[in-house]
């Protein structure tokens, strides 16, 4: 306990009653019933304390103040006569004999009120989150991650993993994403990139004959926000081991993540190991996404084969895929909004009938389907009072636009979806390569850092596009946790592998020299994944926005509007880099 307070504002019993205290915090409201009554509310970090004023001198004081400023108060416990069951301090109060200001808030309003804060506009929120994280309920997502990250790296140590760190100016290295830069003073026209992960160097660390690194690793890419994913920076639970496979990793993380869910999360119940292991190519077909929610019991199905040639211009020539539920008491308001944002999550359009009590067609594109009935209920196993909704395009887009539909229907649908669990799974054997949707180009599918499976000789004599990794995907309730690989440590699979997606074996030493010479002196097989923490403190806080968990995020442009970052900088400072601007000026119209 410091000086300053002899004890906190939710620390205080009925026990204490007739002690002399001094609290300290922020004082939060004051509600005046008399010039010489009224009753404070006083609050710091742990909680609130009510405070009587009981003299007029008193009230004068206080009445000058405003709310937010932090004062002192010493004075005398005592039982209050109405109590507050609600509240752990509730059975008591302080009289005050002496009240300090210890620091004026010199603003008469606040930009909002600080309990009620998350009903503010976010930028506003960002702007002045030092406010925003007064609210207790802002404050306690912090916490959380706070005592999730220590539980992490406690259970880490235990299953025998070193914490080293690793550095954050580098070289570039392909992650998927843009790499934020940053220029050298002493090498002109050089630069650093700050790491999007530390790949490189940890399995640099198992060549060095480290057998198992941990790191609580910041990461950084330059791309743009989503509900799960913050721009700029974010943190992952970075792990490798040496001499290890697949399963070595899912038994240190099957050990590891249960335990931490059920301790912090919304929900008291995870899976237990061993988690439920999905294929890839399954999880595409069954669910419609490599990241599936366990939660919902639906699947996909296939009805190119009964709804292809029905006389519905969307389904021609076209892969039609069918989610179905029964239970599904929707109105056509609610079905209509249920299509739109599909069509808004998936790109791609949304279609639907019902099956009524009689077992006939009813709604939506039924009319097409009327002359078939009979062959599209027995090839779906449809019965009255089934819901189906319906996509079409190629492969890809009916399987994507599938798995909206379900994680949608299965939302909507009585008794489809588990709502207090988190249900994990591994994702499973994914290709080596795919066929780039930009480039059109025969691309690496994942980390280009893979053990193929079949080693050289599946790189020799298969078609690429036939060649599955050992890489793998962390998935929890729809989230994709983390991704992962038993990664290529022999050179010459490395080299070929990079020449099928056309580079050379002086492309592999000049991109990644490092890893390429360490390799050359004997390395041993290992693997790894990094699930993300702001990820995973999201899902155990039940937010449904990343931002909410982070102590200061950046807004949905990467903009940190507290700080004024990205900010322009002094022109010296540039010279000093050896940078010059050339900044195209934006057109205005006349």
């Amino acid at each position: 306990m410091t000086q300053s307070r002899t004890h906190t504002c939710n620390e205080l019993r009925l026990s204490d009653a007739g002690k002399t205290v001094t609290l300290v915090g922020w004082y939060e409201n004051l509600r005046r019933v008399s010039k010489n009554l009224g009753f404070l509310i006083l609050r710091d970090f742990y909680g609130t304390t009510q405070i009587v004023i009981e003299t007029e001198e008193m009230m004068e004081q206080i009445s000058g103040v405003n709310t937010e400023s932090t004062i002192s108060v010493t004075g005398t416990v005592r039982e209050r006569s109405s109590k507050n069951t609600n509240l752990p301090t509730g059975e008591i109060e302080v009289v005050p004999e002496k009240i300090e200001i210890l620091g004026k808030c010199i603003y008469n309003e606040l930009p909002f009120e600080i309990n009620r804060s998350k009903e503010a506009d976010e930028n506003t929120r960002l702007k002045y989150r030092y406010l925003d994280l007064r609210n207790p309920a802002v404050k306690s997502k912090i916490v959380l991650r706070c005592n999730v990250v220590a539980e992490l790296r406690r259970s880490m140590m235990e299953h025998g993993f070193l914490e080293i760190t690793t550095p954050i100016l580098t070289c570039s290295s392909p992650e998927g994403a843009r790499d934020y830069l940053v220029p050298s003073r002493n090498h002109p026209g050089k630069f650093y990139a700050l790491p999007q992960a530390p790949q490189q160097f940890k399995q640099l660390l198992m060549t060095s004959g480290f057998d198992r690194y941990f790191q609580i690793a910041p990461c950084f890419r330059d791309e743009d926000a989503r509900a799960d994913r913050s721009p700029g920076e974010f943190y992952q639970l970075d792990m490798e081991m040496a001499f290890a496979s697949q399963e070595d990793v899912f038994a240190v993380l099957e050990d590891v993540l249960p335990p931490v869910f059920e301790k912090f999360g919304t929900y008291k119940t995870a899976s237990k190991a061993p988690f439920c292991r999905i294929s890839y190519k399954e999880a595409m077909e069954k669910y419609g996404t490599d990241k599936p929610d366990l939660r919902i019991d639906l699947l996909v199905q296939d009805a190119t084969e009964c709804m292809a040639d029905c006389g519905f211009g969307p389904f021609e020539g076209n892969v039609v895929k069918a989610v179905i539920a029964d239970g599904f008491k929707g109105t056509r308001k609610v079905i209509d909004k249920l299509c739109a944002d599909v069509e808004v999550q998936s790109g791609n359009k949304a279609y639907w009938f019902k099956v009524d009590e009689n077992g006939s067609l009813t709604g939506g594109i039924s009319k097409f389907l009327q002359e078939r009935a009979e062959t599209v209920k027995e090839a779906l196993g449809l019965k009255p009072g089934d819901f189906v909704g319906v996509c079409a395009g190629k492969k890809q887009a009916a399987q994507k636009t599938a798995g909206v539909l379900r994680r949608y229907i299965g939302a909507l649908a009585e008794g489809h979806m588990k709502t207090d669990c988190y249900e994990f799974c591994w994702i499973v054997d994914f290709p080596m390569y795919e066929i780039g949707e930009e480039s059109g180009e025969l691309e690496f599918c994942h980390n280009p850092f893979s053990m193929p499976q079949g080693g050289m000789d599946a790189l020799n004599n298969q078609d690429p596009l036939s060649i599955n990794a050992y890489q793998y995907d962390l998935v929890c309730n729809g989230v994709e946790l983390s991704s992962g690989a038993v990664r290529n440590h022999d050179p010459e699979i490395m080299v070929k592998a990079f020449q099928i997606v056309g580079l050379g074996e002086d492309d592999v030493k000049a991109k990644f020299p490092a890893m390429y010479n360490a390799f050359c002196y004997g390395a041993p097989p290992h693997a790894g994944i990094a699930p993300g923490v702001d990820r995973m403190v999201m899902l155990l806080a039940g937010e449904d926005s990343i931002r909410e968990i982070i102590p200061f995020p950046m807004n949905k442009t990467a903009q940190d509007v507290m700080m004024g970052a990205p900010s322009e900088v002094d022109p010296r400072q540039l010279k000093d880099v050896h940078i010059k601007l050339d900044i195209e000026e934006k057109k205005t119209e006349e």
